[in-house]
C-alpha cells in the first residue's frame, strides 16, 4: 500500500501577524495509522522541504498520543523535513492521497494547480482521497470531468462554520469549509464541535476535525482494501 500524504506549504494567518500551517495530530495520526498498515508513506508539500507546523498544534493543549510518537519519531520527523514538491509526484505511483488540514491549506492547496491536477486525476482513475478538518476546503476548485464541482451531491464533512468561530477565525480565513462545501453543492454533515465525525461517499474520505483524523485514515485503508488497489 502505497500512500501520498500532503501537506500545506503556506505559514501566514491572514494579515493577523501570526504563524499557521499544518495540525500536527491531523498528520500524526493518519501517519501512524498508515505506517501501523504496513503502508509505504510519501509526504508531499507545494515547496517542498520542510513544510510549516501550526505552533498551537504543538502546544501542550493539543498534544496526544499520536503527536507525542511524532516527536520522538527521528524517522518520522526526518521525513517531514523533506517532503518532496508536489508537483514532481504521480498519481500512478500512489494508491491513495490524503490530505491534513491546518490553516494553511486554505491559502495556498486550495488554489494549487498542482493539487487540483492530483487529486482530479486519482479521482479519474477511481482511487481514494482523504481530507480531513480545513483540507475538505481543497477541493473547493476540484472538477468532474463535466467541469461541474467533485464535491457536487457528495456527501462531505469539514471544519464547521461553528468550529471556526469557536477558535476566532471565521473572519480570518479566506473562507469557511462549511459554506464553501454548501455553496458548492455538497450534502455536509457534522456532529458536535470537536466530536469525531468521519464520512465516507464513494471514493471520497472526509473528517470534521483533529478529533476525527484516526479514523478518517482508517476508513481510507478500509476502503482501499475494499477496491482492492492496492499495490504491493
Amino acid at each position: 500500500m502505497k500512500v501520498l500524504v500532503v501537506l500545506t506549504s503556506h505559514d501566514t494567518l491572514g494579515d493577523t501577524g501570526k504563524k499557521t500551517g499544518f495540525w500536527l495530530e491531523e498528520l500524526a495520526a493518519p501517519y501512524y495509522a498508515f505506517l501501523d498498515a504496513g503502508a509505504e508513506i510519501t509526504l508531499a508539500s507545494p515547496k517542498g522541504g520542510q513544510p510549516p507546523l501550526d505552533p498551537k498544534s504543538d502546544e501542550p493543549a493539543s498534544q496526544t498520543d499520536h503527536t507525542r510518537r511524532f516527536n520522538a519519531d527521528a524517522a518520522a520527523k526526518a521525513q517531514l523535513a523533506a517532503t518532496v514538491r508536489l508537483d514532481s509526484v504521480d498519481q500512478s505511483d500512489f494508491d491513495a492521497v490524503f490530505y491534513p488540514g491546518g490553516h494553511g491549506p486554505l491559502w495556498d492547496l486550495a488554489e494549487d494547480e498542482s493539487s487540483i491536477r492530483l487529486i482530479e486525476a486519482f479521482v479519474a482513475a477511481g482511487k481514494t482521497v482523504g481530507f480531513v478538518c480545513h483540507a475538505p476546503g481543497v477541493l473547493r476548485r476540484v472538477k468532474n470531468p463535466d467541469g461541474t464541482p467533485f464535491v457536487n451531491g457528495r456527501y462531505v464533512t469539514g471544519f464547521t462554520n461553528s468550529e471556526e468561530a469557536a477558535v476566532g477565525l471565521e473572519k480570518v480565513v479566506p473562507f469557511l469549509v462549511e459554506d464553501e462545501l454548501l455553496g458548492l453543492g455538497a450534502i455536509f454533515s457534522r456532529v458536535k464541535d470537536w466530536g469525531s465525525h468521519t464520512v465516507v461517499d464513494g471514493p471520497l474520505v472526509t473528517g470534521q476535525n483533529p478529533a476525527s483524523s484516526e479514523e478518517a485514515a482508517q476508513a481510507l485503508i478500509a476502503a482501499l482494501g475494499q477496491a482492492g488497489r492496492v499495490t504491493a
